[in-house]
């Protein structure tokens, strides 16, 4: 089941026509055939009825949903596996109202299988990268002259934070990518960072923001001025990073049209898997998700504040 490639949904319907052959797939994911008790991993497992395990050392009852984002839902798993397939297919995402259509769900439900599927993206974020290293920062939110006069913000204009919420990103060239909702794009904060997702001999490539100064210290630092209206200078750009802005932006405003900035890091975290899939395969990237299924979140933490 594993190799099977799904390059449509009336692939995945087939491959999984019923709720014990989407069990049988999560188990061999999740367990891969030595189940393990979510209450106590060294405690002895015993098999019952119903697709039901019991922990020896608690006495509690589990099943292959207990603390996966399938805990505690009323939605058919076939349903939930259509939602994944078409999240992480569609190339700019897909809106709550049309997944909800798609697969017979209200738009509450849909919205809140999304959130937890977004919760499981975060995989693919957290790569340390190499080589030569495109950093930037950009800005997600609304535009100050389309809000209402007394919701715009005063002085929000260039790198200001007041209207929108930074987000710095990383990419080494052929290779991977990773995103970060950050507070500020200070120099404390953009090398905190860079740091944490880049290795020492990578050679950096940024534009000429005073923030990435502290990064001179560390690493092979090269600047393009874009002040100058200087975008290539040889290998020295950062239009690889630029180009995935644009696709983050185009798939929150076109599809998303707004984020919250709690949950901004889950749609970022979603854009990041994407791109750094896009090379594989539509059942690779499904089974690739369903392996980090134990990232749940309930409702009331979803729209708490």
């Amino acid at each position: 089941m594993l190799n099977q490639d799904f390059n449509s949904i009336l692939d995945l319907i087939k491959a999984f026509p019923n709720e014990q052959s989407c069990i049988e797939h999560l188990e061999i994911i999740r367990w891969n055939g030595n189940v393990v008790s979510p209450f106590d991993s060294t405690s002895k497992v015993y098999n019952c009825k119903g697709n039901k395990y019991k922990c020896k050392n608690t006495g509690k009852y589990f099943n292959v949903k207990t603390d996966t984002l399938f805990d505690n839902t009323k939605v058919k798993l076939q349903k939930w596996f259509l939602a994944i397939w078409l999240v992480t297919s569609h190339k700019k995402g897909i809106s709550s109202l049309q997944l909800g259509r798609d697969i017979d769900v209200t738009q509450k439900t849909a919205w809140f299988m999304l959130q937890r599927i977004r919760n499981c993206f975060g995989l693919e974020n957290d790569n340390l990268l190499s080589n030569e290293v495109e950093a930037d920062e950009t800005y997600v939110g609304g535009k100050n002259k389309n809000r209402h006069s007394n919701k715009k913000y005063k002085n929000s204009q260039g790198r200001s934070a007041k209207d929108k919420k930074p987000v710095v990103g990383m990419i080494e060239r052929q290779g991977k990518l990773n995103a970060r909702v950050v507070d500020d794009v200070k120099s404390e904060t953009l090398t905190r960072e860079i740091v944490k997702n880049v290795k020492e001999s990578a050679k950096l490539y940024t534009d000429e923001w005073l923030g990435y100064k502290g990064v001179s210290r560390i690493y092979d630092h090269s600047i393009v001025k874009h002040n100058q209206g200087q975008y290539v200078d040889g290998r020295i750009h950062t239009n690889t990073i630029e180009g995935f802005w644009s696709l983050l932006k185009r798939g929150i405003f076109g599809i998303y049209h707004s984020t919250s900035t709690k949950h901004l890091q889950k749609y970022v975290d979603e854009f990041v898997f994407r791109y750094n899939t896009k090379g594989d395969s539509e059942a690779l990237r499904f089974n690739l998700l369903l392996t980090n299924l134990e990232n749940r979140t309930t409702y009331k933490e979803l729209i708490n504040g």
